[in-house]
């Protein structure tokens, strides 16, 4: 165990800034504009917590000692109506909203459109450590977002599992997380970001302009 740690590369300001580099390369390409590409990320975020949810309630007691029944419905049963709102809206948050135009511009037409704002930063909070992690990205998701997930610390085993599903069932391309403290942290907030998110749920709205 020792080793393994010893040979854990360190995520320092560099490591940070190429991360954010590569998810900026992501996100120009356009893939995470796609409705396909939000539905499907979000549909396997679903399919994550059926089958990994033993392990997910698992981490949460080995944290904090939460029963099973209150991580099945404080926190996955909660997430995933979060994914299956977002699912059953997205087709119509991405729609164009029709504006006014003065009678100066007649007879122009004008419209409104939801652009996702580029690479967002979660920070997660301890005392709900899956969803609290996972909800913000529900919404960046499905605004089109890339994202850099940075879990907290003080529940470490949650933290170690969101790191493998995160990369098992996610887009790695566009969707990563950073584990550790606050080197760790001091890191990320030195990058430039397009938002950042510290602790609890957050809208939709949020994550475009």
């Amino acid at each position: 165990m020792t080793s393994e740690v010893e040979n854990k590369p360190v995520f320092c300001t560099e490591s940070a800034k190429k991360l954010v580099k590569e998810l900026r390369a992501s996100f120009a390409t356009g893939k995470t504009k796609s409705y396909e590409w939000r539905l499907t990320q979000l549909n396997a975020m679903v399919k994550m917590m059926e089958e990994k949810e033993p392990q997910i309630v698992a981490a949460l007691h080995d944290d904090l000692s939460k029963p099973e029944l209150e991580s099945s419905i404080y926190e996955i049963a909660m997430l995933k109506n979060s994914c299956r709102l977002a699912v059953k809206n997205m087709k119509h948050w991405m729609m164009p909203e029709k504006a006014k135009t003065s009678l100066v511009t007649f007879p122009s037409s004008a419209e409104i459109v939801s652009e996702p704002l580029g690479v967002v930063l979660v920070i997660s909070a301890w005392n709900y450590p899956f969803l609290l992690s996972l909800d913000p990205i529900v919404g960046a998701i499905a605004a089109g977002n890339a994202i850099v997930l940075k879990p907290s610390e003080i529940a470490p085993a949650t933290s170690l599992l969101l790191a493998r599903l995160v990369a098992e069932y996610l887009d790695s391309s566009c969707i990563k997380v950073v584990e550790g403290a606050v080197p760790e942290t001091a890191a990320l907030l030195e990058q430039k970001w397009d938002k950042i998110l510290y602790t609890g749920p957050c809208l939709l709205l949020s994550f475009s302009s």
